[in-house]
């Protein structure tokens, strides 16, 4: 074998030399699937609200496409709840004596219910039950939960609609045992929209937080199940609150005053009902759950990023 001469022997030390020099510098780079800081993954969020905005609308857009009356059922569930409601509660169990216009009221609680909890529980499935997603593509999974709030948001907009009529229309029939005042629209009415956006950041920090549960353990569907019965009848859907404290309750008409629904409730009634402001007490209330509900959901959600789409 011919020995090597002086200039092979320099290009290769001069090869070796310029490997030594090349290094890549990964100081930036993360793991795949690893949890980014805080701060990072809400520029993150923000980065993808585009996405957010049309997928929230495709989705309301194609709801009920299958069924016959379409986007129609938007508006007939709630509103055939509404009048079971009335026929039980109102007319069997006259649940509704002493309350100023009581249909009105009713109306605004079946309505408003329906929406608050069909958020909730909307969000709390949006990682379980898109796994597929979650596991094919990169991206912040809080996005689903957010999605998921805004499309009940954007899909609700016509029931707010037709409550909103029903409560000017039939709002103030006067019924036995249920005192009328007559309702008229006033700048009061504007109250709705400060109250649901408050409403929805209750939601979406619950939905948050119940979507990693229902993540990590499925079973968790079940008590939010149980947990909306609950809520129902400690939020004054279809009775007054009042009638604990003539009962001699008065722990169980405070805890009334703590939930949230009962705040967003109480302060629809009086505006649109009874043309007023509803105690301050209840946007105190209200405002508190919101922004901890936003805090506290958000972070518990953050914290567990690197869970969710993981085979179990």
């Amino acid at each position: 074998m011919a020995a090597p001469t002086a200039e092979r022997v320099e290009e290769s030390e001069d090869f070796y030399e310029s490997r030594q020099v090349a290094q890549l510098d990964g100081t930036n780079l993360i793991r795949v699937g690893a949890r980014p800081g805080l701060f990072r993954y809400i520029r993150e969020i923000w980065s993808f609200r585009h996405f957010l905005y049309y997928d929230s609308h495709s989705r309301v857009s194609t709801a009920n496409s299958t069924d016959s009356l379409g986007r129609l059922w938007m508006i007939l569930n709630p509103l055939l709840m509404g009048t079971a409601y009335f026929f039980v509660f109102g007319v069997i169990l006259n649940t509704g004596r002493g309350i100023e216009n009581f249909i009105g009221y009713l109306i605004i609680g079946v309505f408003t219910f329906r929406f608050f909890t069909t958020a909730v529980s909307g969000g709390a499935n949006a990682i379980a039950g898109n796994q597929k997603v979650v596991q094919a593509f990169n991206f912040p999974r809080a996005c689903l939960v957010i999605s998921s709030t805004v499309r009940e948001l954007f899909s609700s907009v016509p029931m707010f609609f037709v409550m909103a009529v029903l409560v000017l229309t039939i709002g103030d029939l006067k019924l036995e045992g249920a005192p009328s005042v007559p309702i008229t629209v006033t700048w009061h009415w504007l109250l709705f929209f400060p109250c649901i956006a408050l409403a929805l950041m209750v939601m979406l920090g619950w939905s948050l937080a119940l979507a990693r549960a229902v993540n990590a353990h499925t079973d968790v569907k079940h008590l939010i199940s149980f947990s909306t019965r609950i809520l129902f009848y400690t939020s004054a859907v279809f009775f007054s609150a009042d009638r604990w404290s003539d009962a001699g309750v008065g722990w169980l008409t405070t805890v009334m005053h703590l939930n949230p629904l009962y705040c967003v409730l109480d302060i629809i009634r009086h505006a649109w009902l009874y043309d007023g402001f509803a105690d301050p007490a209840r946007w105190i209330v209200l405002a508190s759950w919101a922004v901890g509900s936003m805090i506290i959901g958000f972070l518990i959600f953050w914290q567990g990023e690197e869970s969710y789409g993981k085979e179990r």
